[in-house]
C-alpha cells in the first residue's frame, strides 16, 4: 500500500474541556497519517492509549503540533513523549507549539527527573532530554520539509492570544484543525477548498447543563460563549471555505445523555450540505477521497 493510500485521520479524543466522566469521551487530541509522517496534534489526556489503540507504535512518533496550551490540549505531551521513551523511542521527535511550549517540556523534564536519570544509567537508555526539540511558533509558516508543509492562523480564542489554527498540505492532499476558536471568517479563507476542515462545535442546548454539573467554573458559561464555535457557525466556515468534508470534533458538551448524533448533524445542516463527520473517539477519516470510515455520518 503506498503512502498516500495510508494516509488518514484519526480522532483519539472528541470532547472539549478537560473534565472526564464516567462512559464520556476523552479530550482533544488527533492523528495524522500524512505523506508517510506521524503527526499527533495535541495532546490531551488519554492520547497516549489512543495512539496505541490506533496502532501506532510509540516508538515511530514523529511530529507534534501544539495548538495552544490549555490543558485538555497538552496535558499528556510530557507524559507521551516519556511513554513512548520507556517502550524504545530512539529516534528524534520535534514538538511544535505556541510560545510556553519549550518551558512546559523542560518543567516536565526536570518533575521526572529522577525517573529519567536512573533510567539512563540503570537501563542503557538514551537521554530523553536529546532526543525531543520543540520549535515555538507564530503565525504563518510552520514547517517545510519532505513535501509536507505545515502553516498556522491565530484564531480568536480568549483570553488565550496563542492559540492557532493550523494547516497540513502533503501531495495535494490538505488537512486543517481549527483549534479552540470563536466564529472566526478568516478561517474560512485559510481552509479554502482542503479536503478535510476540522473544527470545533457547540450545541447551546446544554450549556446550562453543562455549566451546572461542573460547579467550580463561576464564569465558564460567559468564557463558552465568548471562546467556542456554535455547531451552526463551524458550518458557516466550511461552506464559506468550500471543503470537500466537515468534521465537528472538540464536542461541547460531548457528554451529555440528552444529546445524541442527530442534534449535531440538525444544528449544522442550517448552514452545512456537505460530506459531515461527527467526531467519536477512535474514529477513523481516511484521506483517499477524504471517505469516512467505522461508522460516521455521510448525509
Amino acid at each position: 500500500m503506498s503512502a498516500e493510500a495510508a494516509d488518514r485521520l484519526v480522532l483519539l479524543g472528541s470532547k472539549g474541556g478537560p473534565a472526564l466522566r464516567p462512559g464520556g469521551p476523552w479530550p482533544s487530541s488527533s492523528l495524522l497519517e500524512l505523506g508517510g509522517r506521524t503527526i499527533v496534534v495535541d495532546c490531551g489526556l488519554g492520547v497516549t492509549r489512543g495512539l496505541v489503540d490506533a496502532g501506532i507504535s510509540l516508538k515511530a512518533l514523529d511530529l507534534i503540533f501544539i495548538t495552544h496550551l490549555h490543558s485538555d490540549h497538552v496535558l499528556e505531551l510530557g507524559p507521551l513523549i516519556h511513554t513512548a521513551w520507556a517502550a524504545g523511542l530512539a529516534t528524534p521527535v520535534t514538538v511544535f507549539g505556541p510560545r510556553g511550549t519549550g518551558r512546559y517540556w523542560q518543567r516536565f523534564c526536570e518533575a521526572v527527573e529522577f525517573d529519567i536519570d536512573i533510567r539512563i544509567v540503570d537501563e542503557g537508555r538514551p537521554d530523553i532530554r536529546k532526543l525531543v526539540s520543540v520549535a515555538e511558533f507564530g503565525e504563518g509558516s510552520v514547517l517545510d520539509e519532505r513535501g509536507l508543509t505545515v502553516t498556522a492562523l491565530r484564531v480568536d480564542h480568549p483570553p488565550v492570544t496563542e492559540c492557532f489554527a493550523l494547516r497540513f498540505e502533503h501531495g495535494g492532499r490538505s488537512v486543517v484543525f481549527s483549534a479552540d476558536t470563536a466564529f472566526f471568517p478568516p478561517l474560512a479563507g485559510f481552509a479554502k477548498k482542503a479536503d478535510i476542515l476540522v473544527h470545533e462545535a457547540m450545541l447551546e442546548d446544554g450549556v446550562e447543563r453543562l455549566v451546572a454539573r461542573t460547579g467550580n467554573g463561576a464564569r465558564l458559561r460567559e468564557h463558552l460563549f465568548a471562546s467556542h464555535s456554535l455547531a451552526e457557525e463551524a458550518g458557516r466556515i466550511a461552506s464559506d471555505a468550500g471543503v470537500r468534508r466537515l468534521v465537528l470534533n472538540h464536542l461541547i458538551p460531548a457528554d451529555d445523555p440528552a444529546i445524541g448524533e442527530v442534534d449535531w448533524i440538525y444544528a449544522v445542516r442550517k448552514t452545512w450540505s456537505g460530506d459531515l463527520t461527527i467526531a467519536r473517539d477512535g474514529l477513523v477519516v481516511q484521506l483517499s477521497g477524504a471517505k469516512a470510515a467505522r461508522g460516521e455520518e455521510t448525509a
